[in-house]
Formats: C-alpha cells, structure tokens, sequence
C-alpha cells in the first residue's frame, strides 16, 4: 500500500478514537509521521488497555493544553474481583488473590458507589508520575522502590451498569487525571478479596464526546480528508466565551497590550480570573485572554497568543 501523501501542518484539535493496545504517544507519532503533522502533541494519557476519546493537539492547538487536559472524564469500564496486579489492571503481573464467593452483589455495588466519597486516591506504581525527575513506571521497571503518592480526586457520578461477580461493569464522570485502575484496586482491598481492571472506554474528555471521535484506522488510510476532521483553534474550546475583536483591538492584543472589559458589550465579567477566546473580526482564534484587575479597573489580558502565522 502506497504511504499516505504528507499534509501540510494543521492547527486546531482532532478528537481521536484511541484504539486499545497502543499507547497515546504511539497514536500520537504515526500521525505525525504519515501525516506530515511535525507539531503534535495530546491531552489527557490513555494506558494502552484503554479505548476512547484521545484530544490530539496540532500546530497552535499545541498551546490549548493545559486548558483542555483539566477537563472532567466520563468512563465506562469493567473489574473483576478475586485478582491483584502490580499494575492494578489485567495486563500486569499477578501479586495476589482472594476469595470473593462469600460477597453479595449488593454489598459489591454500594462500595461501587462509594467512589463517590473519595476527596484522594494512591497514584499506581506503574503511571507517568514523577518522583525525583523520574516516572513511576521507570522507577518500577528498574526494581527500584516506589514511593507511595497519593493524588486529590473528584468522582462527580458513579452509575453500576451491571453485576455478575466476580465481574462489575460501571460508568463514572471524574475529575482530570483519576486513574481508574486505582479505583478497582483500592475497591478490592476493602472487600478483601483484591480487584483488577478489566477493560476501560473513555466516553468524554470534556468537552468532546466519544461520538464525534475518528478511529486512528479511518484518519491514517483517509489522508485527503485529515484537514475537514480537524476542529479549527476558533472552534476547538466550545465551552468558552468567544468575543470578537476590532482590527485595532486584534493589532493592541497582538501587540501585548490589554483591552478593557467594558469594550465587549458582549459579556463584561465583573470579577478577575473569568476566561474567553477573542477572535479577530473575520472570526479567526487571535489569543487566549483573562480578566485581570488593574488600577484603572478590570482587563483581558493574554495567557496564550494564536496570532502566529498559520
């Protein structure tokens, strides 16, 4: 089969279909090779055994991160009881076992729900945390001792979809950075009886939904359509304020300087910290920008120019 014609580099976001086996890196760099995309980068890790929606960043879309990786997730996943790994999912190497015969599925499913409660959970071993400048799942590797770190988290909704012990399927909306795995392992210590993660599908990586992803298949062996999937920067933060600028406005921001909030009729915050997208006046992303208090009173400023040349 003929290698894909390389594109032009793109900017803006492609909401992708992570297939499960590879990692989010290993999507990541095919694209970037067969595409011809030399500015890429993601939001949000997958593990390898995970499905679903992967926010793939391209060209100033790269500078969109830090604002769309600490979005809300929704999951739906499944464990299995009786079973303990080093990775806390199925794939890792078995560490324990333990008997769930003698649990209720009602007992099962209201420590299911318990999710709900927890305000922090243990980082797994095997993450892309750091420790001392080197990750997790390196230290692990390497036989080297793993400090236990634990993380704040916020399980918004729990739902169990279905109970067949020692198997429990379950859909859960969390807050960035939850690692699922853990929830199944920490699940399975209080029941006694040790609990991996079987199978994991993310369902939302706010504010994309899984419906609206494209597979890795389709995006690699349809080249010519690659640009029409991908979301534009003035389109790609849907659940911000969008306010469009004057061409004197555009060339003020574009040159470092701020803009009064009682200039945009639109929408004028009252308090500092509120966040929108401006847009030149044809409509184009020109800058992330945040009120700010000043002396004369309360301002846009830019936290990320996307004036550059596209």
């Amino acid at each position: 089969m003929p290698k894909p014609q390389a594109s032009s580099q793109l900017h803006g976001i492609l909401v992708l279909e992570k297939p499960q086996g590879p990692t989010s890196s290993d999507c990541v760099q095919r694209i970037k090779r067969e595409l011809g995309q030399p500015k890429i980068g993601h939001a949000g890790t997958l593990d390898p055994m995970a499905s679903g929606v992967l926010v793939v960043l391209l060209g100033q879309g790269t500078k969109l991160a830090p604002y769309l990786t600490s979005g809300a997730k929704a999951y739906r996943g499944a464990l299995e009881l009786g079973t303990e790994t080093d990775t806390y999912d199925i794939q890792g190497t078995v560490t324990g076992s333990g008997s769930w015969e003698d649990l209720l599925p009602a007992q099962v499913e209201q420590e299911v729900l318990g999710w709900k409660e927890l305000t922090e959970q243990i980082v797994p071993p095997y993450a892309a945390a750091k420790h001392k400048g080197r990750t997790l799942y390196s230290l692990a590797r390497a036989g080297k001792d793993i400090p236990v770190k634990t993380k704040p988290v916020a399980i918004d909704q729990v739902q169990v979809l279905h109970v067949d012990l020692p198997r429990v399927s379950f859909r859960l909306r969390c807050s960035a950075g939850t690692y699922v795995r853990s929830l199944a392992h920490s699940l399975g210590q209080r029941l006694g009886c040790g609990a991996v993660l079987t199978s994991l599908i993310r369902e939302e990586s706010e504010p994309f939904l899984l419906e609206h992803a494209h597979s890795l298949q389709s995006v690699l062996k349809t080249p010519d359509r690659f640009a029409e999937r991908v979301i534009p920067l003035e389109e790609s933060l849907p659940h911000w304020p969008r306010l469009y600028t004057s061409q004197a406005q555009a060339e003020q921001i574009a040159n470092g300087g701020r803009i009064e909030v009682s200039h945009f009729p639109d929408w004028q915050p009252t308090q500092p910290g509120r966040q929108a997208l401006l847009l030149t006046p044809e409509g184009k992303a020109l800058a992330l920008a945040e009120t700010k208090q000043h002396q004369q009173g309360l301002y846009w400023a830019v936290l990320r120019g996307l004036w550059a040349k596209r």
